[in-house]
């Protein structure tokens, strides 16, 4: 069985979930541009609890940008202000180290647009997961309705900041965080937080 994803940026745990769950997974590259999504933003732990991390792009005047042509903004000092906020949250995790030097790789490149900066990073993280999904971007838009008549499981907007919907196949399970004792579990960060904190481990996690 295939489903669909919204593309995203360090994707959250439920994300990667269904990448490995499913025999292929579409990501969605033709749909609009929508703000506060998982698309630009990831969030991560820290001692003070949950931070957003945000890739700023590029204005387009209000008018409508296909996902796979929005652009990254140049301005501003984001990189550097991610790279400090991944190390002071996540320096004390027992595989950060390990990690870390291609993490902050992705930061040392200009990507010209989003979604491809996505779609590297998802590639990426497969290889330090130790995983082999099968994966590709749309080529064109198509309706909930329609997946649905081909048999496609449509996740675009059941995995989202800022609104949870119903979704049968995920029961976030605790591992261990490492500010855990301080704010408890939290449940659903970026893929990033099970790798610092659980390595080789992750994949089992995820399965």
């Amino acid at each position: 069985m295939e489903a669909i994803l919204a593309s995203a940026f360090f994707p959250p745990v439920q994300w990667f979930q269904k990448l490995l769950r499913y025999d292929g997974v579409l990501v969605e590259a033709c749909d609009n541009y929508q703000k506060q999504t998982y698309r630009n933003r990831c969030v991560i732990a820290t001692p003070q609890g949950p931070l957003p991390l945000t890739v700023p792009v590029e204005g387009f005047g209000g008018e409508k940008c296909k996902m796979k042509d929005v652009r990254i903004s140049s301005h501003g000092s984001w990189r550097r202000q991610h790279c400090n906020a991944l190390e002071s949250a996540y320096g004390e995790t027992p595989f950060f180290e390990y990690y870390a030097d291609d993490i902050k790789e992705f930061y040392s490149n200009d990507y010209e647009f989003l979604f491809d900066f996505n779609m590297q990073i998802t590639t990426a993280l497969c290889r330090l997961l130790d995983i082999n999904p099968s994966f590709k971007a749309t080529e064109e838009y198509l309706t909930a309705e329609e997946y649905q008549n081909a048999g496609i499981r449509d996740f675009r907007d059941v995995i989202n900041p800022k609104h949870q919907l119903p979704d049968e196949e995920w029961q976030p399970k605790k591992y261990w965080q490492v500010y855990g004792s301080r704010h408890g579990f939290l449940p659903n960060l970026s893929i990033l937080d099970l790798l610092f904190n659980a390595g080789p481990e992750a994949v089992l996690y995820l399965n």
